[in-house]
């Protein structure tokens, strides 16, 4: 994970910039994550947001330019990087404690670092919801429920990859 110049997580920085500029452009707009990601030899800030209707280019383009004098004047990263400022998608990780509160509910696919007692490791169903850093799905086979920092991913999926 990178540092920025203070030394603190670059994404984290980035966060605490660019989270008070988005909420507050009246658009209905939330910060779903910030990613400060290395792909081959480039490094990419993504912002990535979400609201309730569906997101467009416009509103992407809007908050980017919103936040980048922002970003420029802290100036947090020392290297070079390409910004990109889009939706987290259909197939969102569910990466913060707020996430499973947002999406309680809905139809999520899990993948464990390692099985459960019973063999589990991947698995799709219902999200109940997380309590501190317990999750619990809802599969066909029953409840399961297991520690957040077990799952090498937990995400959206629609209807047809469910079960």
């Amino acid at each position: 994970m990178a540092s920025g110049k203070n030394g603190k997580n670059t994404a984290g920085v980035v966060e605490e910039l660019v989270r008070p500029v988005i909420e507050s452009m009246g658009l209905g707009l939330r910060l779903w994550d910030v990613r400060f990601e290395k792909e081959g030899p480039d490094w990419y800030l993504r912002i990535l947001i979400d609201r309730d209707e569906p997101l467009d280019t416009d509103t992407c383009a809007l908050v980017s330019h919103a936040i980048d004098p922002v970003i420029d004047e802290a100036d947090p990263i020392d290297q070079s990087y390409f910004m990109e400022v889009g939706s987290p998608g259909l197939g969102r990780r569910l990466t913060r404690p707020e996430h499973y509160e947002q999406l309680q509910g809905q139809k999520v696919a899990v993948r464990l670092i390692r099985p459960l007692e019973n063999g589990m490791r991947e698995f799709e169903g219902i999200l109940q919801g997380r309590q501190d850093s317990l999750v619990t799905v809802d599969t066909p086979q029953g409840p399961v429920s297991f520690e957040a920092g077990a799952a090498s991913y937990v995400k959206l999926c629609d209807d047809e990859d469910l079960f």
